[in-house]
């Protein structure tokens, strides 16, 4: 059969027309459905602990192990399922509770959009067993955060300078923690991590008197690193309110506001109407006892309980902005 050359043109955009659907469906199924390349992996991290002066003093060393997860390739003409080289990556830290559902939630999404991640167990290192045993102060898991960093900067397919971190709760401290020179230097030495993100880190703890190594900001002291920073909080969150009639959001918002001009713009508080602490976690709710909630009063009150509810609509809300935020900064 002979065509002619308008015969063929027709063929050849008949077939275009089908084949560039089925590429972007197949693209779509991968992204939707590829596996990460999971790896079970540990390193080293000083130990701090308080002495018997108050000061807190390096240890030796404790192993920490965590979950790192690839993404798949999705881009045509690449094998699927296989690392793509230089991805960013997100260290995921958890709360008081220890690992729980949080981080592979989000991690999902992240894997989706291209970005690694590894989960690592603060507390299995110390052979905590819940949040009642955990350590005095976040101060004291610090290191954890910049030696992940470090491990990450030695595996091949990520890219050393394209590394975030989110945390939850205590977790979210050493998210924002990691965000100022003093910590950052002290700990890490040069190294910085590009974007944080931080869910419901208990900002009332910030440049509070109370509270050893909570200088947070220039003013206080401890300039901030310049990395973007995205908070993200509850108004019914227990732990940043004193009553239920307050707003549980405010001590974020205020802590921005206690920023420089310069150090505000790098800071971005996304607030929950009637979200709880944890609301991203999405397990049956309970109410735990902890010192520092309701301000702190509740060291002085062991009845007292914070109320942790999930909310799945939020959840996955607060997901996309924490997604599209790595996406912008990393």
């Amino acid at each position: 059969m002979h065509l002619t050359p308008c015969a063929a043109l027709s063929a050849l955009t008949v077939f275009a027309a089908h084949a560039a659907p089925a590429l972007a469906d197949d693209d779509d199924n991968c992204r939707r459905n590829a596996r990460p390349t999971i790896s079970f992996v540990e390193f080293q991290s000083p130990n701090l602990i308080i002495n018997s002066s108050g000061q807190v003093v390096p240890n030796g060393l404790l192993t920490v192990k965590g979950k790192l997860q690839i993404p798949a390739d999705c881009r045509r003409g690449h094998e699927r399922n296989s690392p793509r080289p230089g991805l960013p990556a997100v260290l995921i830290l958890h709360g008081s509770s220890g690992v729980d559902a949080r981080g592979d939630f989000h991690a999902e999404s992240l894997h989706a959009a291209g970005i690694a991640t590894l989960e690592i167990d603060m507390w299995e290192a110390r052979g905590v067993s819940n949040g009642a045993s955990r350590p005095a102060l976040p101060a004291l898991t610090y290191p954890d955060a910049f030696s992940a960093l470090r491990f990450l900067g030695t595996q091949a397919g990520i890219d050393a300078q394209r590394v975030g971190v989110l945390g939850f709760s205590w977790g979210g401290v050493i998210a924002m923690a990691s965000a100022s020179n003093n910590v950052a230097s002290a700990v890490g030495g040069t190294l910085r991590f590009k974007a944080h993100v931080a869910h419901y880190p208990v900002c009332y703890a910030y440049n509070n008197p109370n509270i050893p190594y909570s200088a947070f900001g220039a003013t206080a002291g401890n300039p901030l690193t310049g990395a973007p920073v995205l908070i993200q909080i509850g108004t019914q969150d227990d732990y940043d309110r004193a009553t239920t009639a307050d707003n549980g959001a405010q001590r974020c918002i205020n802590l921005k506001a206690s920023l420089t001009a310069a150090e505000q713009r790098n800071i971005d508080v996304v607030t929950y109407d009637g979200a709880y602490h944890a609301w991203d976690k999405l397990q049956v709710s309970f109410k735990p006892y902890d010192p520092f909630g309701h301000l702190g009063a509740d060291r002085f009150n062991a009845a007292a309980r914070i109320d942790i509810r999930p909310d799945v609509a939020k959840a996955h809300e607060a997901r996309q902005q924490l997604v599209r935020f790595f996406e912008r900064k990393l």
